[in-house]
């Protein structure tokens, strides 16, 4: 199974990036991980919130394939925890599903044509966090995932 995390823009902040790049080298190899970060819409001040959602939309939908299991981060999701998202992971991976893509949209979410492609919906938190952050935790969750999947010692068991 291949595990592509699709991004907007590029992470500015050198710590975060240094974190994501730490969580993104300690998941394990058979996920074949991928970090795609898609440039930011040109012009994207001038567009509607609308339009800018239906431009974002074309440059998500170009990084995926028709099989693709594509999971929306995105604050109306289903929240899990950390086992139970595990489980996620190993159901996927166990009904053969080839890639699977977590996608972390724009400053105004997505386009109803990404909402009616999307598999799943999930959220990390009922709270606002920047792009940047959700790819840290995203990065972190998917590292956590794979030790309970293994299972390594988790929190406090």
């Amino acid at each position: 199974m291949r595990i592509n995390l699709v991004c907007i823009g590029k992470t500015d902040d050198k710590e975060i990036a240094h974190l994501v790049k730490y969580y993104q080298n300690r998941l394990p190899r058979h996920w074949n991980f991928e970090l795609t970060e898609i440039p930011d819409v040109k012009n994207a001040r001038n567009l509607s919130p609308e339009l800018l959602k239906k431009e974002e939309a074309k440059l998500f939908l170009a990084q995926t394939e028709s099989t693709d299991f594509i999971v929306l981060l995105d604050e109306k999701g289903k929240q899990f925890t950390s086992r139970e998202f595990a489980a996620n992971i190993d159901s996927w991976m166990n009904s053969a599903v080839k890639k699977v893509s977590i996608f972390i949209g724009g400053a105004y979410g997505f386009s109803p044509e990404i909402y009616q492609r999307a598999n799943m919906q999930m959220s990390l938190s009922k709270m606002t966090f920047t792009h940047q952050m959700i790819r840290l935790f995203i990065l972190e969750q998917l590292y956590r995932a794979d030790q309970i999947l293994q299972g390594k010692p988790y929190h406090n068991d």
